[in-house]
């Protein structure tokens, strides 16, 4: 449409509903820009709003294991307190979706195998701007990695846990097949910290958090159902991932 042939409709119409008041290049400016710009001012507000949103959520880098680290936790992003069913938790700040199948599975069978959580005892996502983005830690504020009893388990010292403890650490981490790194394996170690050791969209994460996921729909099968953690076959499952896990510092 030409300006021109706008400009006639446009006051045509401002005159029949009464706007005389306001002059006419007002309403020609603002219906030309609409008639010329391919997206609509309702797609533009949400664009925008998402970008607000974005900017506010995201802090602009990524974490040690290479996700996308989040400013806020409960409030539009990907992290949010989740239940830990089974356990006295009222929740763990996690990533939804496979992280969150991942983590509070591997919380689930700490509570039931290694030692008994209280309330408090499980921190998730922390806020990027008290962590140390090129340290394992960093992975708290992309809400892939859960803290178990820091407070425990300072970082620099090892041996926090028993043996038999450590035994049923490193089934659980054979059992998700390697997709959570254990903390107490880092040369700066920090036995309190289990993150995931993939990167995003791996396809591994996908495959464990649905057999997970298979469990919970099985009875008898799962967190909470019994294992026996000394079976040779997991033993030695156990023991080739804590050579690799070691080997890949």
């Amino acid at each position: 449409m030409s300006r021109r042939a706008l400009l006639g409709r446009v006051a045509a119409v401002a005159g029949a509903v009464g706007v005389a008041a306001l002059p006419v290049s007002h309403f020609v400016s603002q219906a030309y820009a609409e008639a010329n710009n391919p997206i609509p001012s309702g797609v533009r507000d949400a664009l925008r709003s998402a970008q607000d949103r974005t900017r506010r959520v995201l802090a602009g880098s990524r974490s040690r294991n290479g996700w996308e680290m989040e400013n806020v936790a409960d409030d539009g992003g990907t992290v949010f307190t989740r239940p830990v069913p089974g356990t006295p938790l009222r929740g763990v700040a996690v990533r939804m979706g496979d992280v969150e199948t991942v983590l509070v599975h591997l919380v689930r069978r700490f509570h039931y195998e290694v030692d008994s959580l209280r309330r408090g005892d499980v921190v998730g996502w922390q806020d990027p701007k008290g962590l140390s983005r090129s340290r394992p830690e960093s992975n708290l504020a992309s809400g892939t990695a859960v803290r178990i009893r820091p407070g425990f388990h300072p970082r620099g010292e090892r041996g926090g846990f028993f043996p038999q403890q450590e035994t049923v650490i490193r089934d659980i981490l054979a059992e998700l097949d390697g997709v959570v790194r254990w903390g107490g394996d880092d040369r700066t170690p920090d036995e309190s910290l289990f993150s995931i050791d993939v990167a995003p969209g791996d396809e591994k994460l996908a495959r464990v958090a649905a057999r997970i996921r298979g469990w919970q729909l099985e009875p008898g099968a799962g967190a909470g159902s019994p294992v026996n953690v000394l079976a040779a076959g997991r033993r030695k499952a156990a023991r080739a991932l804590e050579r690799r896990q070691r080997d890949s510092v």
